[in-house]
């Protein structure tokens, strides 16, 4: 298990998952992380519709996230290229991009840095500290499978949220703590948000 971080960026892209990011914003910064996070145009409208939020401007939605989260975080804007997330000297221990779409993982991948999402994975990979991509989206094209394929082969984990049902989940917030906690797991915290496998039939 490698060592877990104490500071951890977390960029919120414009794929389905909005719940995924919620819990996992709340499962670090109940295990003391310090967090910062920026979520795209196209995810925060993701976010306020997959989660029901009423703000109506960024900074509103921001806020009644990390509320519904119980956390605190340092907000960026998605084209603040000068926030201290986007240079490898004040770069966090680890980035996760959750939910990560594809076309972020593209430039990510390629390094066509956009968007202070692509930079923070950027730097991680050229810094060689954690980069997580959790990238939501079915089926997947040659082209995409491709891409993440060169994320991983840069230094990336793929972390598909890809719930088990060996737990016999039996709501969804039991199936989004399982991608969760496999997160936190890659990310080197011990996890108590599902049981492990025992190996038990009936």
């Amino acid at each position: 298990m490698t060592e877990a971080p104490t500071t951890v960026f977390i960029g919120i892209s414009g794929a389905s998952g909005a719940p995924y990011a919620l819990r996992l914003v709340e499962v670090l910064a109940a295990r003391g992380c310090r967090l910062s996070l920026t979520i795209s145009d196209a995810g925060l409208r993701v976010v306020r519709h997959e989660l029901e939020l009423s703000g109506s401007t960024r900074d509103e939605l921001e806020v009644e996230f990390l509320a519904r989260a119980h956390a605190d975080a340092v907000c960026y804007g998605p084209t603040d290229l000068e926030a201290p997330v986007a240079s490898g000297s004040s770069a966090p221990d680890a980035v996760v991009v959750c939910p990560c779409s594809l076309s972020t993982a593209a430039h990510i991948a390629l390094g066509t840095t956009r968007t202070l999402i692509h930079r923070a994975g950027e730097v991680a990979l050229k810094e060689r500290r954690p980069l997580l991509l959790v990238p939501r989206e079915m089926p997947l094209s040659s082209v995409q499978l491709r891409r993440l394929l060169e994320a991983a082969e840069a230094g990336a984990l793929i972390v598909a949220p890809m719930p088990a049902f060996y737990s016999r989940p039996q709501t969804v917030a039991e199936m989004i703590d399982f991608v969760v906690g496999k997160v936190i797991s890659v990310l080197g915290f011990p996890q108590d948000l599902f049981a492990p496998w025992g190996g038990a039939t009936e």
